[in-house]
């Protein structure tokens, strides 16, 4: 059996890694992850394939591309073109759109960090990021209120770039039990044919509910 063409190198509890490992199983993608930890991102190897130093990067091919969002665009236009995952109709589009910046930024500055700086100890304001958190939960409840998905009437890469972060609150310290209607939400994309859960990290004694 020949070798996958599509590397992704990455880490299983990033985020962002695991966005793209769920897109890759959803459109039943082989591929080989090769493993990106810390040091692994300061060599002069990995460097050459992403000099900001992030993951994940993915190779398909003779094509090196880097960011989850962008690679989760590529995906769907590569090898899904035409279907729900990322729809050309200029509303839709733009509706996914919106959702992939909110993943940048509100979930990004949000849970994101607040789990980053509660298992690793990473740099910031946890109590900016638990704010921050609480402000974009109280906009997706609201938002997902008689609605199954982010974006469209079906999943799109939105749900996907979102999910990961969203799901693993609790491990930054931040409640989901305030918000049902996220928790469905979750639950429906946790639901999808070929759903892969990220690992659990551990979870911080104390839990901080967003607000």
């Amino acid at each position: 059996m020949s070798e996958p063409q599509i590397t992704l190198h990455g880490t299983r509890l990033s985020g962002h890694t695991h966005r793209v490992l769920l897109m890759l199983s959803m459109l039943e993608l082989p591929y080989k992850l090769a493993d990106a930890p810390n040091d692994v991102r300061r060599t002069p190897e990995f460097l050459r394939l992403n000099p900001l130093g992030q993951v994940p990067v993915l190779q398909d091919g003779a094509l090196v591309l880097a960011d989850s969002n962008a690679i989760l665009v590529y995906l769907a236009k590569r090898y899904a073109p035409g279907s729900h995952w990322l729809p050309e109709e200029p509303v839709a589009a733009s509706q996914v759109q919106r959702w992939l910046s909110i993943a940048a930024g509100e979930v990004k500055h949000g849970p994101a960090l607040a789990r980053a700086i509660a298992v690793w100890r990473d740099e910031g304001d946890t109590v900016r990021a638990t704010a921050i958190a609480g402000r974009l939960f109280r906009f997706m409840e609201a938002h997902l209120a008689g609605r199954s998905w982010l974006a469209t009437e079906q999943p799109t890469i939105a749900d996907i770039s979102c999910h990961p972060y969203v799901a693993h609150s609790p491990e930054g310290g931040i409640s989901l039990e305030p918000y049902p209607a996220i928790r469905t939400w979750l639950s429906r994309v946790e639901g999808l044919p070929k759903f892969q859960p990220m690992p659990r990290s551990p979870i911080p004694p104390a839990t901080r509910r967003a607000g």
